[in-house]
Protein backbone atom coordinates (compact mmCIF):
# COMPACT_ATOMS: atom_id res chain seq x y z
CA UNK A 1 0.00 0.00 0.00
CA UNK A 2 1.40 3.37 -1.02
CA UNK A 3 2.10 6.15 1.43
CA UNK A 4 1.03 9.70 0.60
CA UNK A 5 4.61 10.59 -0.33
CA UNK A 6 4.72 7.62 -2.71
CA UNK A 7 1.49 8.79 -4.33
CA UNK A 8 3.07 12.16 -5.11
CA UNK A 9 6.23 10.57 -6.49
CA UNK A 10 4.15 8.22 -8.65
CA UNK A 11 2.21 11.18 -10.01
CA UNK A 12 5.38 12.92 -11.11
CA UNK A 13 6.68 9.74 -12.72
CA UNK A 14 3.40 9.25 -14.57
CA UNK A 15 3.26 12.88 -15.80
CA UNK A 16 6.84 12.61 -17.04
CA UNK A 17 6.07 9.35 -18.85
CA UNK A 18 2.99 10.84 -20.54
CA UNK A 19 5.00 13.81 -21.80
CA UNK A 20 7.71 11.49 -23.09
CA UNK A 21 5.16 9.40 -24.96
CA UNK A 22 3.41 12.40 -26.47
CA UNK A 23 4.54 15.96 -25.96
CA UNK A 24 1.05 17.37 -26.58
CA UNK A 25 -0.73 14.92 -24.25
CA UNK A 26 -1.63 17.40 -21.50
CA UNK A 27 -2.43 20.19 -23.94
CA UNK A 28 -4.98 17.89 -25.57
CA UNK A 29 -6.40 16.90 -22.18
CA UNK A 30 -6.81 20.56 -21.24
CA UNK A 31 -8.70 21.18 -24.48
CA UNK A 32 -11.88 19.44 -23.26
CA UNK A 33 -13.56 16.08 -22.84
CA UNK A 34 -15.91 14.02 -25.01
CA UNK A 35 -16.61 10.78 -23.13
CA UNK A 36 -19.31 8.48 -24.49
CA UNK A 37 -19.86 6.66 -21.19
CA UNK A 38 -21.12 7.72 -17.77
CA UNK A 39 -20.07 5.18 -15.15
CA UNK A 40 -21.97 5.01 -11.84
CA UNK A 41 -20.10 2.65 -9.56
CA UNK A 42 -19.23 1.82 -5.98
CA UNK A 43 -16.61 3.71 -3.98
CA UNK A 44 -14.89 0.45 -3.04
CA UNK A 45 -11.13 0.92 -3.42
CA UNK A 46 -10.78 -2.46 -5.15
CA UNK A 47 -13.07 -1.53 -8.03
CA UNK A 48 -11.31 1.09 -10.16
CA UNK A 49 -13.40 1.75 -13.28
CA UNK A 50 -10.48 2.96 -15.39
CA UNK A 51 -8.28 0.03 -14.44
CA UNK A 52 -10.78 -2.80 -14.87
CA UNK A 53 -11.84 -1.46 -18.29
CA UNK A 54 -8.39 -0.19 -19.37
CA UNK A 55 -9.99 3.18 -20.09
CA UNK A 56 -7.82 6.21 -20.75
CA UNK A 57 -8.39 9.67 -19.25
CA UNK A 58 -11.22 11.43 -21.08
CA UNK A 59 -13.05 8.27 -22.12
CA UNK A 60 -15.43 7.90 -19.15
CA UNK A 61 -17.30 10.36 -16.94
CA UNK A 62 -17.36 8.76 -13.49
CA UNK A 63 -19.55 9.01 -10.40
CA UNK A 64 -18.97 6.73 -7.41
CA UNK A 65 -20.75 6.25 -4.10
CA UNK A 66 -21.30 3.51 -1.53
CA UNK A 67 -23.23 0.60 -3.11
CA UNK A 68 -23.59 2.41 -6.47
CA UNK A 69 -26.97 3.86 -5.50
CA UNK A 70 -29.15 6.21 -7.52
CA UNK A 71 -31.05 8.53 -5.17
CA UNK A 72 -33.57 10.67 -7.03
CA UNK A 73 -33.12 13.46 -4.44
CA UNK A 74 -29.30 13.36 -4.63
CA UNK A 75 -28.27 16.68 -6.19
CA UNK A 76 -24.72 15.42 -6.59
CA UNK A 77 -25.76 12.54 -8.83
CA UNK A 78 -28.47 14.61 -10.53
CA UNK A 79 -25.94 17.26 -11.52
CA UNK A 80 -23.62 14.55 -12.85
CA UNK A 81 -26.50 13.10 -14.89
CA UNK A 82 -27.50 16.47 -16.28
CA UNK A 83 -23.96 17.38 -17.28
CA UNK A 84 -23.23 13.95 -18.76
CA UNK A 85 -26.45 13.70 -20.77
CA UNK A 86 -27.22 17.30 -21.73
CA UNK A 87 -23.73 18.78 -22.05
CA UNK A 88 -21.38 15.91 -22.82
CA UNK A 89 -23.97 13.92 -24.75
CA UNK A 90 -22.95 10.49 -23.45
CA UNK A 91 -24.44 7.54 -25.29
CA UNK A 92 -24.09 4.93 -22.55
CA UNK A 93 -24.78 5.00 -18.81
CA UNK A 94 -23.38 2.14 -16.75
CA UNK A 95 -24.47 1.17 -13.25
CA UNK A 96 -21.86 -1.27 -11.94
CA UNK A 97 -22.18 -3.24 -8.73
CA UNK A 98 -19.71 -5.77 -7.39
CA UNK A 99 -19.79 -8.94 -5.36
CA UNK A 100 -18.44 -8.53 -1.85
CA UNK A 101 -19.88 -5.00 -1.59
CA UNK A 102 -19.72 -3.73 1.99
CA UNK A 103 -22.68 -1.41 1.44
CA UNK A 104 -24.88 -4.27 0.28
CA UNK A 105 -23.68 -6.42 3.20
CA UNK A 106 -24.66 -3.61 5.58
CA UNK A 107 -28.05 -3.19 3.91
CA UNK A 108 -28.68 -6.93 4.17
CA UNK A 109 -27.81 -7.02 7.87
CA UNK A 110 -29.68 -3.79 8.67
CA UNK A 111 -29.35 -1.73 11.83
CA UNK A 112 -27.04 0.92 10.35
CA UNK A 113 -27.19 4.42 11.82
CA UNK A 114 -25.91 7.88 10.95
CA UNK A 115 -25.15 9.01 7.40
CA UNK A 116 -24.48 5.48 6.13
CA UNK A 117 -27.82 4.29 7.48
CA UNK A 118 -29.65 7.13 5.77
CA UNK A 119 -27.73 6.53 2.56
CA UNK A 120 -28.61 2.83 2.47
CA UNK A 121 -32.31 3.44 3.11
CA UNK A 122 -33.07 3.00 -0.58
CA UNK A 123 -31.60 -0.48 -0.54
CA UNK A 124 -33.17 -1.32 2.81
CA UNK A 125 -36.56 -0.14 1.54
CA UNK A 126 -36.27 -2.29 -1.58
CA UNK A 127 -35.06 -5.40 0.20
CA UNK A 128 -38.51 -6.59 1.42
CA UNK A 129 -39.57 -6.83 -2.21
CA UNK A 130 -36.79 -9.37 -2.70
CA UNK A 131 -37.29 -11.17 0.62
CA UNK A 132 -38.84 -14.36 -0.74
CA UNK A 133 -36.03 -14.90 -3.23
CA UNK A 134 -33.30 -14.02 -0.73
CA UNK A 135 -34.77 -16.24 1.99
CA UNK A 136 -34.81 -19.17 -0.44
CA UNK A 137 -31.01 -19.03 -0.61
CA UNK A 138 -29.29 -21.18 1.98
CA UNK A 139 -26.23 -19.08 2.83
CA UNK A 140 -25.46 -15.45 3.60
CA UNK A 141 -22.87 -15.17 0.81
CA UNK A 142 -25.44 -16.26 -1.75
CA UNK A 143 -28.04 -13.81 -0.43
CA UNK A 144 -25.53 -10.94 -0.49
CA UNK A 145 -24.44 -11.79 -4.03
CA UNK A 146 -28.02 -11.93 -5.23
CA UNK A 147 -28.85 -8.62 -3.56
CA UNK A 148 -25.87 -7.09 -5.39
CA UNK A 149 -27.44 -8.20 -8.68
CA UNK A 150 -30.94 -7.08 -7.72
CA UNK A 151 -29.60 -3.75 -6.49
CA UNK A 152 -28.08 -3.06 -9.93
CA UNK A 153 -31.49 -3.69 -11.50
CA UNK A 154 -33.18 -1.44 -8.94
CA UNK A 155 -30.75 1.41 -9.61
CA UNK A 156 -31.21 1.08 -13.37
CA UNK A 157 -34.98 1.29 -12.80
CA UNK A 158 -34.59 4.41 -10.64
CA UNK A 159 -32.22 5.93 -13.17
CA UNK A 160 -34.71 5.36 -16.00
CA UNK A 161 -37.39 7.23 -14.01
CA UNK A 162 -35.34 10.39 -13.58
CA UNK A 163 -36.60 13.20 -15.85
CA UNK A 164 -33.16 13.72 -17.40
CA UNK A 165 -32.67 10.08 -18.40
CA UNK A 166 -36.29 9.42 -19.34
CA UNK A 167 -36.27 12.42 -21.68
CA UNK A 168 -33.07 11.15 -23.30
CA UNK A 169 -34.43 7.61 -23.67
CA UNK A 170 -37.61 8.94 -25.29
CA UNK A 171 -35.73 11.42 -27.50
CA UNK A 172 -34.09 11.07 -30.91
CA UNK A 173 -30.56 10.69 -29.54
CA UNK A 174 -29.46 7.16 -28.73
CA UNK A 175 -28.93 6.38 -25.04
CA UNK A 176 -28.43 2.93 -23.55
CA UNK A 177 -28.42 1.96 -19.87
CA UNK A 178 -26.24 -0.98 -18.87
CA UNK A 179 -26.40 -2.86 -15.57
CA UNK A 180 -23.08 -4.57 -14.85
CA UNK A 181 -21.63 -6.58 -11.99
CA UNK A 182 -17.92 -6.99 -11.25
CA UNK A 183 -16.44 -10.13 -9.72
CA UNK A 184 -13.48 -9.46 -7.44
CA UNK A 185 -12.44 -13.12 -7.68
CA UNK A 186 -11.60 -13.07 -11.37
CA UNK A 187 -11.67 -9.43 -12.49
CA UNK A 188 -14.53 -9.97 -14.94
CA UNK A 189 -17.54 -7.77 -15.69
CA UNK A 190 -20.90 -9.35 -16.54
CA UNK A 191 -23.79 -7.47 -18.10
CA UNK A 192 -27.01 -8.14 -16.18
CA UNK A 193 -29.40 -6.05 -18.26
CA UNK A 194 -29.61 -3.44 -21.00
CA UNK A 195 -32.24 -0.73 -21.45
CA UNK A 196 -32.66 1.33 -24.61
CA UNK A 197 -36.06 2.91 -23.97
CA UNK A 198 -38.02 4.17 -21.01
CA UNK A 199 -39.83 1.21 -19.37
CA UNK A 200 -43.61 1.23 -19.11
CA UNK A 201 -43.61 -0.97 -16.03
CA UNK A 202 -41.34 -2.93 -13.75
CA UNK A 203 -38.01 -4.20 -15.04
CA UNK A 204 -37.60 -7.96 -14.74
CA UNK A 205 -35.02 -9.30 -12.29
CA UNK A 206 -31.76 -10.36 -13.94
CA UNK A 207 -30.79 -14.01 -14.04
CA UNK A 208 -28.38 -15.01 -11.24
CA UNK A 209 -24.84 -15.03 -12.57
CA UNK A 210 -22.45 -15.51 -9.64
CA UNK A 211 -22.46 -19.29 -9.98
CA UNK A 212 -21.47 -18.94 -13.63
CA UNK A 213 -18.28 -16.97 -12.86
CA UNK A 214 -15.02 -18.88 -13.33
Amino acid sequence: MKTFEELMLSNRAWAREMRERKDSYFAEQAGGQQPEILWIGCSDSRVSPEQITQTRPGEMFIHRNIANLVHENDDNLSSVLQFAVEVLGVRHIVVCGHYGCGGIEAALKGGQSGPIGRWLEATNAQEPGHRAELDALSDHEGRAARLVELNVRDQIATLARTPIVRKALDGPDELTLHGLVYDLRNGLLTELLTLTEAPDGAIAAPEPVLAQAT
